[in-house]
């Protein structure tokens, strides 16, 4: 019988194949305490367990040649970073030795722990960060119990199958698809994690939040996953399978349009011009981004460099990263957000604040940078060093005050003189931005303009914020909302607010890739869109549909509307007017 189920879309795309179910792993827990004689025989059980899981991962690095090793090895990196955090490590050994908890107990403790710190984040990318956790907390279980990875396990050897899980590893997702994965249905997760960011790097569809999908779904099951349409169906009908190779035709031929977009540009229909850049933090971004041509990089991510560290990655290490990424944009400029961490695993770089009651609130962002001047200095001058091999912009995340722009200031002032009496080369300027993610940054965004060069408004922060909703939350889907009028009311004053000052204002949270929401943006005044790569195409294409003239125009009765139901209904009015 034909089944549909629904969840959220982490890569976009279609597959056909059978279903291969992987059941969390439900590892029983001995909940006893150690007797004093049994605690040295565990602690040893705990360490070779640790031992295998960093086996486990090295193996899988090995597995993986060419194109594939390159995309997931800073994921594995990040998971054989975990294994050897000396915090995770000395806890561990602490609750056997000192709580005599028993391994498997002491893990869950110490996983639940670290789950419950990133859970507290309101930044929906880092809060994904728990499920790295998971993962590698149930690889040391498995191991402890002498276990293999399920994934591996049951699927090495089968092609043309859709994984079902509940989450899945990036390791264990590139080993897959490198044996004929097709797609991955999960009934957890997140579009930011990890997985789902390697997801869209291999084009590999990928659904999230398919709460009845383990429940529901059966090993072989033939299974139709569309994400465009944030649908799986089970036992598809004659009528599904025609649609969807109607869909795999129309796809090939929309592909093939799109594909002559790469060069072309960015105009509206009225024939004015828009920028679009892309956000990035992997080389594959950045490739990407060129081969479809962007007109440069409007927000680097620096954190992967941290966490992928054991320790503070050094000036000459950022240096590379930053100096091949400004190399990778051919001379288009380019956009490097500084360090945007708070209470994270850059714990074991020494730079985690203990002790938070609320971390989401805490000190991170350019907080947590200038509460370690010295670090933070270390990343300017590797900044400043790269900027001389092509244009290069400074972004500061969770700006809320203009003192802390003018802290920045001077940091990088002294950087730059220390480095003229060290001979090094240096750019005459380098343009310093605050990002715009806290309401007080936006509503006292003229005040931060005196001293910021140029502006990055970051929705997806800024609507938990301004809504006091978690876009994770399930049960605040109708607070969570891009279209509330308040939120877009403070994105229409920091846009103007900018114009007025004549400094470039961008917009780098997720619906600056969204292509339902591009005419809205333009109404409200942006010409500065930044994105995810593969998004590129897509919004060049719908831009060229929209009359920038009159979206304007219908800007003041976006303003005035009440709801973001009486929102929603102006832009099918706005989507109406334009194609007239």
């Amino acid at each position: 019988m034909r089944l549909l189920l629904t969840g959220t879309t982490a890569a976009r795309g279609m597959a056909l194949g059978r279903a291969r179910l992987v059941q969390p792993n439900r590892h029983l827990v001995d909940k006893r305490p150690l007797a004093e004689e049994e605690i040295e025989t565990e602690l040893g059980n705990l360490h070779r367990a640790l031992d295998a899981a960093r086996v486990e991962l090295r193996d899988l690095r090995e597995k993986l040649h060419g194109a594939l090793a390159c995309e997931v090895s800073e994921f594995i990196d990040t998971h054989s970073l975990l294994l050897d955090d000396q915090e995770l490590l000395r806890g561990l050994d602490d609750l056997v030795r000192i709580g005599h908890y028993r391994p498997g107990a002491a893990l869950k403790k110490q996983r639940d722990r670290l789950v419950a710190v990133f859970e507290a984040m309101d930044d929906p990318y880092l809060r994904s960060r728990k499920e790295d956790i998971d993962q590698v907390i149930n690889r040391v279980i498995s191991a402890l119990q002498r276990q293999t990875s399920v994934e591996e396990r049951k699927l090495a050897a089968r092609v043309g199958e859709i994984l079902i899980a509940d989450t899945i590893a990036p390791a264990d997702m590139a080993h897959l698809v490198g044996n004929g994965l097709l797609g991955v249905v999960a009934s957890s997760g997140s579009a930011y994690s990890h997985s789902a960011i390697l997801a869209r790097s291999l084009d590999l569809p990928m659904l999230v939040g398919v709460r009845d999908a383990l429940s529901t779904i059966h090993d072989d099951d033939l299974i139709l996953l569309d994400t465009e349409r944030g649908e799986v169906v089970v036992h598809p009908t004659a009528q599904d399978l025609a649609l969807y190779r109607a869909k795999q035709r129309e796809a090939a031929q929309e592909g093939r349009r799109l594909a002559t977009l790469a060069n072309a540009p960015t105009r509206t229909r009225d024939d004015i011009g828009i920028r679009l850049l892309a956000n990035a933090e992997m080389p594959a971004d950045i490739a990407m981004a060129r081969a479809r041509g962007a007109d440069g990089v409007g927000l680097y991510r620096t954190e992967f460099l941290f966490l992928r560290h054991k320790g503070l990655p050094s000036e000459d290490e950022q240096f590379i990263a930053y100096r091949d990424l400004v190399l990778g944009m051919g001379g288009l400029p380019v956009t490097i957000r500084t360090l945007d961490l708070g209470a994270d695993k850059a714990d074991a770089a020494g730079l985690v604040l203990r002790g938070e009651d609320n971390p989401a609130l805490g000190v991170r962002g350019v907080r947590l940078s200038l509460r370690y001047p010295a670090v933070f200095t270390t990343q300017i001058r590797a900044i400043l060093r790269a900027a001389c091999y092509g244009p290069v912009r400074v972004l500061v995340p969770m700006v809320t005050q203009p003192d802390e722009l003018i802290a920045v200031r001077t940091l990088f002032k002294l950087a730059r003189q220390d480095l003229k009496r060290e001979n090094v080369d240096l750019p005459e300027k380098l343009a310093l931005g605050a990002m715009i993610e806290v309401p007080a940054a936006a509503i006292n965004v003229r005040a931060l303009l005196e001293h910021a060069d140029f502006l990055a408004i970051g929705t997806n922060d800024l609507a938990q914020y301004v809504l006091a909703a978690d876009r994770g939350n399930d049960g605040l889907e109708n607070i969570y909302n891009p279209l509330q009028p308040a939120l877009l009311r403070l994105i229409s004053h920091v846009i103007g607010a900018g114009r007025r000052a004549k400094k470039p204002v961008s917009l780098c949270g997720e619906i600056g890739g969204d292509v339902n929401f591009t005419a809205l943006l333009l109404a409200l005044g942006l010409n500065e869109f930044s994105m995810h790569p593969s998004q590129l195409l897509h919004v060049r294409d719908r831009l060229a549909t929209l009359d920038h003239g009159a979206l304007r125009r219908l800007a003041p009765q976006l303003m005035r509307a009440h709801t973001h139901e009486q929102v929603e209904a102006l832009l099918t009015k706005i989507a109406e007017e334009s194609a007239a």
